[in-house]
């Protein structure tokens, strides 16, 4: 646990760092607010134990700026100060920190505080954790780790946005994979699941840093140029179709599994009005030119 010590009396500095280490954290000093504000401001830290009374920034202020602040988790906030009334335990508690202790303090109760907070942030790095498994799972295809159709829908609707804006094509690359039924039909649905996870893969490895790769339904999938024009989107879909060619699936009895696959690219067309319906079906038909040319092969709609 990273933890920030912000205290302007050496001696208590001393003994905090010397709690802190003992008890298997990471331990960083500031002399003042304004020191410690700067610091979290490039490098957030999970856990602040902060006296009141300091030069420059007091505690209080630090308190209220971490709590302004958009960090990206939550900062666990320890006050410490000698004074004791009830009002100034309020204002404390009521600036932000989650708990409060007074000077001199215990260093038994001071440990045990230290480990709800401990507690606490482990909690809230669980739930995070959580959510943002929640939100990849509804984004996500479950047997590719894909973008799902969802998720690829929203893309387009915010790069659509975007190229339109500052004036850029948009391309969309469909991609069926050869034969797939057939290959369910001879070697199982087990061998048919790996093929659809190693061409996802595949996908992934070869696309752009910018595009997005997606699973459509079954056997097709979807890549998402943004900023590329048709000849781009149909150099792209020529690389896709040889990285997948040159896969092949293991079989138990030592048998390989050849894979082949049709592309279909279609792209907005500049100063038209943007039509994802249209779109879509352009890349549909493309592929569909494809598969009847024979298969295994790229086609751009319009052919142009």
């Amino acid at each position: 646990m990273r933890t920030l010590i912000v205290e302007d009396d050496d001696a208590y500095i001393q003994l905090l760092r010397l709690i802190l280490e003992r008890m298997g954290h990471e331990v960083y000093e500031a002399m003042n607010g304004l020191q410690a504000w700067n610091l979290l401001q490039n490098n957030p830290i999970p856990f602040v134990i902060t006296d009141w009374m300091m030069p420059e920034m007091d505690g209080v202020e630090l308190i209220k700026n971490i709590r302004s602040a958009k960090f990206p988790n939550y900062t666990y906030i320890i006050l410490l100060t000698a004074k004791k009334g009830r009002d100034d335990i309020v204002n404390g508690i009521e600036a932000g920190a989650d708990d409060y202790l007074t000077k001199p303090f215990d260093v038994n109760e001071l440990r045990a505080r230290i480990g709800i907070g401990q507690r606490i942030l482990d909690l809230e790095t669980r739930l995070r954790e959580s959510m943002h498994m929640l939100a990849v799972q509804a984004s996500h295809d479950t047997l590719t780790g894909l973008l799902n159709r969802r998720a690829l829908y929203e893309i387009i609707e915010k790069e659509q946005a975007r190229t339109q804006r500052e004036g850029l094509p948009f391309s969309v690359i469909m991609i069926d994979i050869d034969h797939f039924k057939l290959i369910n039909d001879q070697y199982g649905h087990l061998v048919g699941d790996d093929t659809l996870r190693q061409v996802a893969e595949t996908l992934v490895a070869h696309k752009r840093a910018s595009d997005h790769a997606g699973r459509w339904g079954g056997e097709e999938f979807l890549l998402l140029l943004p900023g590329a024009n048709i000849q781009e989107a149909g150099l792209v879909a020529e690389r896709m179709r040889v990285a997948i060619r040159s896969l092949a699936i293991p079989l138990k009895d030592g048998r390989i599994v050849s894979v082949h696959a049709s592309l279909g690219a279609a792209s907005t067309i500049l100063g038209e009005e943007f039509s994802l319906e249209k779109l879509i079906d352009w890349a549909d038909k493309a592929l569909y030119l494809a598969k009847e040319a024979g298969r295994d092969l790229v086609r751009i709609y319009p052919n142009t």
